[in-house]
């Protein structure tokens, strides 16, 4: 495979399984549909990450952060993200925040909260 394809392909299997009538459920425990616009292209992109939910907080750890861009929208004061979560629309501010071991945490503070 291409580089990038196997990440596609992941990521378009994580969504499906988040609807999924008899995994669902499961898949939803740790797994949210992220939606936000692009720093440069002005265009919407949805992907699935992992995220730990922590009081009116949801905090994503980016895993190995250098080979994927979408944090990088939410460096220097961050920016608006739509969340599907719960099967719920949910709007908020998302901040990414890469710390001195090069880790990268993106932690959104929701609107209703």
């Amino acid at each position: 495979m291409r580089r990038g394809t196997f990440g596609t392909t992941v990521n378009a299997v994580a969504a499906k399984l988040i609807d999924a009538p008899l995994v669902g459920r499961l898949v939803r425990r740790n797994t949210v549909m992220i939606s936000y616009v692009g720093r440069r292209s002005g265009k919407t992109f949805t992907t699935p990450v992992s995220y730990r939910r922590g009081g009116g907080e949801i905090v994503i750890r980016v895993m190995f952060p250098d080979g994927k861009n979408w944090w990088r929208n939410f460096l220097d004061g961050g920016g608006p993200i739509a969340l599907q979560l719960n099967r719920s629309h949910r709007t908020g501010h998302a901040v990414a925040v890469r710390d001195e071991r090069g880790r990268v945490t993106v932690t959104v503070k929701l609107d209703d909260q």
